[in-house]
């Protein structure tokens, strides 16, 4: 929502440093949110740090039915430490809160998943980022919409206009260099076939883990 792609929320995705002082802060904090546990694996650090997600609903009236989806470790994004470096800060001084969210390049990175839901949400969280920044734009943020742009028209439009970036980004994006970028069909069809090799990226990543997970089942059962 705050990067300008907002969507109906069905849960609050938190990622945290699975060290042994912040889980237990967090402990603290979900006891106060009278949040339960609904899903294996258990709340310890060493799921977290294999790539687990830790799932409870909240029942606290204030926010009663909420799901919170803990995380320690995002498919295709740098460590803990790097996202925390590029993070957002938003300060609410009236309610006395700073919220701490995933810079928009992180974001972007994460939402990269085998789900169909997340693609459209990719699309619009980069073009709303191009609207806001389009007359004030850094080299960083052509940068950026070179490698993540999902729209043709914008994606051939800036293209054009930054060769100098584009060949910054060719290791990224190689196909850039020699497609024709007045052709939106040809492009179009690039954007899929990256999307696709995405999501075989990252259902080979689960595999393992749902593979853990039936594994905790079966032990439970016995």
């Amino acid at each position: 929502m705050f990067y300008g792609a907002a969507e109906f929320s069905r849960d609050c995705d938190v990622v945290v440093l699975a060290s042994d002082q912040n889980l237990s802060r967090l402990h603290d904090a979900l006891r106060d949110l009278q949040a339960e546990r609904i899903a294996i694996p258990e709340f310890r650090a060493e799921y977290l740090q294999r790539g687990h997600a830790v799932h409870f609903r909240c029942h606290d009236p204030d926010v009663r039915n909420l799901r919170l989806d803990v995380m320690s470790r995002l498919r295709g994004c740098d460590d803990f430490d790097q996202l925390w470096q590029r993070r957002t800060t938003i300060e609410d001084p009236d309610a006395g809160f700073t919220y701490e969210l995933l810079s928009i390049q992180d974001l972007v990175r994460a939402k990269k998943t085998k789900r169909d839901k997340d693609w459209p949400m990719i699309r619009r969280l980069i073009e709303a980022h191009y609207d806001q920044f389009q007359d004030s734009s850094d080299p960083e943020m052509v940068r950026f919409w070179l490698r993540e742009l999902r729209t043709p028209e914008l994606l051939s439009r800036i293209a054009k206009r930054h060769p100098e970036r584009l060949a910054e980004i060719a290791d990224t994006r190689p196909w850039l260099q020699s497609v024709d970028l007045n052709d939106m069909q040809v492009l179009q069809d690039l954007l899929l076939e990256e999307q696709s090799r995405e999501r075989q990226l990252d259902a080979a990543y689960w595999q393992p883990l749902q593979e853990e997970l039936a594994q905790i089942r079966k032990a439970r059962l016995k």
